[in-house]
């Protein structure tokens, strides 16, 4: 299942969370990230590297503009040079395809 031009979709507290096997799948086209269980609820996570502050601003001022035209919004951590992204459906309360659509397009926005 390519993530590449997918868009997100709506949710409800019915929507089915991904499975295991599923989540495996979707890690292969998101290589970088990694599910933390930190939380009850797992989290699709992503720290981003930068050379300056500048430069991790715009990457998440990109990255809020193309998750408000998805209605899908992370949490995100900005630091001096470094961003952490973490994804999870709220509605739901665990992992949903669009959580790694959305953590596709950062990983584009990154490139």
């Amino acid at each position: 299942m390519s993530l590449l031009n997918k868009d997100c979709v709506k949710t409800r507290a019915e929507t089915p969370k991904l499975q295991d096997t599923e989540i495996k799948e979707l890690l292969k086209e998101t290589p970088c990230w990694t599910i933390s269980h930190e939380t009850k609820i797992p989290h699709l996570i992503r720290e981003f590297e930068f050379s300056d502050f500048a430069s991790s601003l715009e990457f998440v001022n990109q990255v809020g503009v193309d998750s408000d035209k998805q209605d899908h919004h992370p949490k995100i951590v900005l630091e001096w040079g470094l961003v952490r992204v973490e994804w999870w459906t709220h509605s739901i309360g665990g992992l949903h395809i669009n959580d790694f659509i959305m953590a596709f397009r950062c990983d584009r926005i990154y490139e």
